[in-house]
């Protein structure tokens, strides 16, 4: 047992030293703990520092307008391309609409030759003639036959000039190939004969 004393004396001697008020660790006085929280600390800025701050400001305020810019400039591109695809799209229907308007204009003179009414053959291209025109319709193309309307020259394309008096002043009076509209687009020009 006096072994077992001695190996807790050394523990409990370091409880009591500190209890009975041996050495004692360095505790803040009140004054330094109540002055500390009452002083204020101020800051004293020199010249270069105010400089490096009057410097970061300007360039903080010089990357928010870049990017300010640089977001207008990419709403700018995004709505330039949105436009720019859908003209592609209406330039491309427009140029491949162009194309089978040469085999609308040779069904078209097919179907108004008089005679032979009963003739297979032409009762077939009568038939492809109305079915182009249907497909065209569906297209949002629209025929222009200006025969007695006034001359346009942003939708007539004239070739020939005649008086006549039976007729007004730049009146259309023969259409010689008839013009086509995709949407409000002059997609070919009507050809025509204009009176006085």
């Amino acid at each position: 047992m006096s072994e077992e004393k001695k190996k807790n004396r050394p523990e409990e001697e370091p409880k009591e030293q500190a209890a009975s008020g041996a050495p004692e660790q360095e505790q803040p006085s009140e004054e330094a703990a109540g002055g500390s929280q009452e002083k204020v600390e101020t800051f004293t800025v020199t010249r270069e520092q105010m400089e490096q701050m009057e410097n970061l400001a300007q360039q903080l305020s010089a990357l928010n307008d870049q990017h300010l810019r640089l977001m207008a400039e990419y709403d700018n591109y995004r709505k330039r391309t949105q436009k720019e695809k859908e003209t592609i799209y209406q330039d491309a229907k427009a140029d491949t609409i162009t194309k089978f308007l040469e085999i609308y204009d040779n069904l078209e003179r097919a179907v108004s030759q008089e005679g032979d009414e009963e003739n297979v053959h032409k009762k077939g291209m009568t038939m492809i003639f109305h079915q182009l025109e249907g497909i065209l319709t569906k297209l949002g193309v629209t025929v222009m036959d200006p025969k007695g309307e006034p001359f346009d020259p942003a939708r007539h394309n004239a070739v020939m000039h005649i008086e006549d008096e039976s007729l007004g002043e730049n009146v259309v009076a023969q259409v010689f190939q008839k013009g086509f509209l995709l949407g409000d687009k002059v997609i070919r020009f009507a050809t025509v004969q204009v009176a006085n």
